[in-house]
């Protein structure tokens, strides 16, 4: 007998093969499944829909928290999944179970009878059913890839848009031009919602403004409608409604604090009573996002590290997303100096070479790894070569046992006193399968 695991592996699997292209960005197909299902997209809680290169999974996950500390219940979408494909759909708070998942997956085949369709698709329909189908208060939605043509850019009137900080990612799909990646993130502004604009560089500022004006919608800006910033050890959020004085968020790093601005703002100018004051701060004390500079506690790669040895673990992939990161490091390594190392594997159509090089000046050593089972994964030899370009003395190793024994040994060549702090970063990938082992 199948496991349960199994089970819904095996059709997730069997759902792969309905279209040739993995990625293929129109919302014909699931349009027309979804109008076959019933239209569930359009029976859903009311939305608060979230586009960006990087940090929007942040904001819908301090969102949720905040939400939920209000008592309010929360359908959330995000992708993508860093150990099982579950973690992509919370229904009103919950992960969904192996059941429902199977079931959900199983009729939503067997209503696209064969057709073509990606799989993103296919699964974010059986989403959208698993939605409209349960009571909640409030649906959260990240965008898979770009905005315009995502499939969960086809809920005609959500409550509330969030375009977080666009950048360079996905160029085989987006292409690389910055205005035109923006106009994409931008096409999930619709008119008679509001939308929440997080820190953005001024192309993609411009283009995003320009759709937002044309459509006449209300707009709040990071840094001109509300900012939010450290001071004193603290967190402060101000907008026109008044300033609050906030722990710091669960989440470390000094963009998980703008991370948390732009959600409180989304949830304060909502105007459906979210963004409660006490919600607020309950959330940024209970958030979890994994993989999003997480400190490890345990598991073999925590014990085999070297003694007194901070572990971390990132899955940012790209050069902006590595600027948050290196950043925070540099916070941590101000507050207590530690020799930084990096663990890093990317996939081969990412930024190695913009992305390490802005750990140039902080880490002492990177260790090269490829990401175990991903066909897509750089070579560790090709990603070393990547290293040595960006000016960081490197190394390759064979596996991540690999790679923790070659901290110890360059931690006894460096003549260290000080426990090292461990970065293991550069895919999200790469983060699931430390997940997968050390949790």
């Amino acid at each position: 007998m199948l496991s349960e695991t199994t089970r819904s592996d095996t059709v997730l699997r069997r759902l792969l093969s309905l279209h040739p292209k993995k990625i293929d960005l129109a919302l014909d197909r699931i349009l027309r499944l979804l109008g076959n299902l019933g239209d569930p997209h359009l029976r859903l809680p009311p939305v608060i829909h979230v586009a960006g290169t990087n940090g929007k999974g942040s904001a819908c996950a301090f969102m949720r928290a905040m939400l939920e500390a209000q008592g309010l219940k929360v359908h959330t979408h995000t992708s993508p999944h860093l150990v099982r494909f579950h973690e992509r759909i919370r229904i009103a708070g919950k992960l969904i179970s192996e059941e429902a998942l199977v079931s959900l997956l199983e009729e939503v085949e067997q209503v696209n009878a064969g057709r073509e369709i990606t799989f993103f698709e296919i699964t974010a329909a059986a989403m959208f059913l698993a939605f409209a189908r349960h009571a909640a208060d409030v649906t959260i939605l990240e965008v898979g890839l770009g905005g315009t043509y995502d499939a969960t850019n086809v809920v005609p009137h959500p409550a509330m848009t969030v375009i977080q900080p666009v950048g360079m990612d996905h160029k085989e799909f987006l292409g690389d031009d910055l205005g035109g990646i923006a106009a994409e993130k931008a096409g999930i502004i619709k008119k008679g919602a509001p939308l929440v604009v997080g820190p953005q560089v001024e192309i993609a500022h411009d283009v995003i403004l320009a759709r937002a004006d044309r459509l006449g919608v209300s707009v709040y800006e990071f840094g001109q409608d509300f900012v939010s910033r450290p001071e004193h050890g603290r967190m402060v959020y101000e907008d026109q409604q008044g300033l609050l004085d906030l722990p710091l968020p669960k989440l470390v790093g000094r963009h998980q604090i703008e991370n948390a601005g732009v959600a409180m703002a989304a949830l304060r100018h909502a105007g459906l009573g979210w963004g409660t004051d006490a919600g607020i701060e309950r959330g940024l004390s209970t958030v979890e996002w994994p993989a999003r500079l997480q400190r490890l506690h345990k598991g073999p790669l925590v014990e085999t590290a070297p003694r007194g040895a901070e572990v971390w673990l990132d899955g940012g992939h790209n050069p902006h997303g590595a600027e948050a990161v290196s950043r925070a490091m540099a916070d941590m390594e101000e507050n207590g100096d530690r020799p930084l190392y990096l663990i890093c594997g990317m996939l081969a159509n990412k930024d190695a070479l913009g992305y390490l090089r802005t750990f140039n000046g902080l880490a002492r050593h990177v260790v090269t790894v490829g990401i175990p089972g991903e066909e897509a994964s750089m070579g560790a030899g090709a990603l070393y070569d990547m290293a040595r370009r960006a000016g960081l003395d490197s190394a390759p190793a064979e596996d991540l046992d690999d790679a923790m024994l070659q901290i110890h040994a360059w931690t006894r060549l460096d003549d260290e006193s000080t426990p090292p702090r461990i970065l293991i970063c550069g895919s999200l990938y790469l983060a699931g399968k430390v997940l997968a082992e050390n949790s």
